[in-house]
This record gives C-alpha cells, sequence and structure tokens, in this order.
C-alpha cells in the first residue's frame, strides 16, 4: 500500500521525472502500471524489482505477478479460513480459481464455487472446488441460496469479479458471528456497496485486500520457494503459451474465455 508506488492506471511515466523511457517513431509509449512487461526489455522504479530464485523457471513463476498472488493471498492471508471450514469463491477466473486453491490449501472441507459461465466448472475442481452455483440457475438471490446450502452460511467467502451484487452477495452468504468476506474484485468507480447494517452487526466482517495482501519485494520472492518446494503448484494456472510475435492471440483466448493465464515467450 505504499503511497509513491501504489498502482495507478493513469500514472504511464517513471516516477522521478515524469517521462517515459519507451517510444516510437518519436512518440512516447506509456508504462502501464508503471511495469510495461510487455517489452523484451524494460525500465522500473527499483520498488518494483523482486529478487527470486534464479533457478525458478520464469514462464511458470510469471503467474505470481498477478493473478495467482492475488487470489491466492486474498484466502490464505485475509481470509484464513480454518482447517475443515467452508468458503464461497465468487468468479472462477484465474483469480478465482487462485483463490480456491488457497482454500484447498488451507484444508477447507466444502469450497463452493460461484460463477454465471457453467463451463468453468469441470476445470475448477481441479483446483478443490467441490460445488457449484450458477445464480441464472436460481429464482431468489445466490446468497439465500448458499445460507440454505450450508446451514446458516459460509465460514468465509472471496469475491473475484469486480461485479457489485457480487460483493453484496459475498458478504451477505457469510455466517452471523464469525463469517468472514474478503473482496478483490475492482468494481466500477461509480459502483456503491449497499446491505442493511444488521449483517454488521451480526457480526460479519467484510475485509478488502490489494494483491493478497503480499508485499512483492519481500513475499514473492518466499511465494516463489513455496513452488519451488512443490508446495504450491503454477502450472495448472497456464492454459496456452504464445511466443512474444503473436501476443495478439493471447488476447483473442482471454477474450473468448478459453484461458486463464497465457505465457508470452519472449525469446520465440
Amino acid at each position: 500500500m505504499c503511497d509513491l508506488l501504489r498502482i495507478n492506471t493513469d500514472r504511464g511515466e517513471m516516477i522521478n521525472d515524469g517521462q517515459s523511457r519507451f517510444s516510437i517513431n518519436g512518440k512516447p509509449i506509456y508504462h502501464f502500471l508503471g511495469t510495461s512487461t510487455f517489452s523484451e526489455y524494460t525500465v522500473v522504479h527499483v520498488g518494483q524489482v523482486a529478487k527470486i530464485n534464479p533457478e525458478a523457471p520464469l514462464d511458470k513463476v510469471c503467474v505470481l505477478s498477478c493473478g495467482m498472488s492475488t487470489g491466492f493471498g486474498a484466502t490464505v492471508n485475509v481470509a484464513k479460513p480454518k482447517k475443515g471450514q467452508s468458503v464461497a469463491i465468487f468468479g472462477l477466473g484465474a483469480v478465482g480459481l487462485a483463490a480456491a486453491e488457497g482454500a484447498r490449501v488451507s484444508g477447507a472441507s466444502r469450497i463452493i464455487g460461484v460463477d454465471l459461465n457453467p463451463s468453468r466448472f469441470e476445470l475448477a475442481k481441479n483446483f478443490g472446488v467441490t460445488e457449484f452455483v450458477n445464480p441464472k440457475d436460481h429464482n431468489k438471490p445466490v446468497q439465500e441460496v448458499i445460507a440454505e446450502m450450508t446451514g446458516g452460511g459460509v465460514d468465509r467467502s472471496v469475491e473475484c469479479t469486480g461485479s457489485i451484487q457480487a460483493m453484496i452477495s459475498a458478504f451477505e452468504c457469510v455466517h452471523d458471528g464469525w463469517g468472514v468476506a474478503v473482496l478483490v474484485g475492482v468494481p466500477s468507480k461509480d459502483d456503491a456497496f449497499k446491505t442493511h447494517p444488521v449483517n454488521l452487526l451480526n457480526e460479519r466482517t467484510l475485509k478488502g485486500t490489494f494483491f493478497g495482501n503480499y508485499k512483492p519485494r519481500t513475499d514473492i520472492p518466499a511465494v516463489v520457494e513455496r513452488y519451488m518446494n512443490k508446495e504450491l503448484e503454477l502450472d495448472k494456472f497456464i492454459t496456452h503459451s504464445v511466443p512474444f510475435s503473436e501476443i495478439n492471440k493471447a488476447f483473442e483466448y482471454m477474450l473468448a474465455g478459453e484461458g486463464l493465464r497465457c505465457v508470452i515467450r519472449m525469446d520465440a
């Protein structure tokens, strides 16, 4: 949450002089999120560099740079489910599946995946999801469906969609007294979160997180070590690998809903 380096999507220049380090035909190319990682070489602020195990395969650990760390950390660092508890995951894209993986590693007994796209359900089983709910299949709010399934609500929920309605449902589906809901998705700037205050008075907890509560420079090297020690699976998050010259194919896969994470090979 560093004030200097926190992600600012409107800032496309280097921090110290407000200038870009890239150009083409005399026109500047801006630094998206301060990293410009879709380039063979890049220039970043020193605070955005993390030194990791040199033996780590970059075509695998690269997925830790955003989605995997965000979802996994949201569960293990923020929601912190206890062994045997129930967890609902809203959104089964790459971030949501990483959150499910965090619930699996934590020993959750029930992991309920919530998504409007039923084609994601089969894949989600590989990440520990045990049950599925498609809100479109019910004529009542999905939080009520989950409450009925679990005898009052889940112990933890993690929202990974950016949909304000999913955020509300994620909060309202946790159990009174001890339920914790964690918001991960980024909503539209005009959205407003609305719930009845009694949901807070009944001792439910609502939390938010950014990058899974990981500190990149100090924490990401340790997460890489978990992968190297076979404590963490990353390979299953990679569905496609394309050469840099075909980078637009990666975006096509994403837009078609066919990929979780697509690795761009810079050496091809």
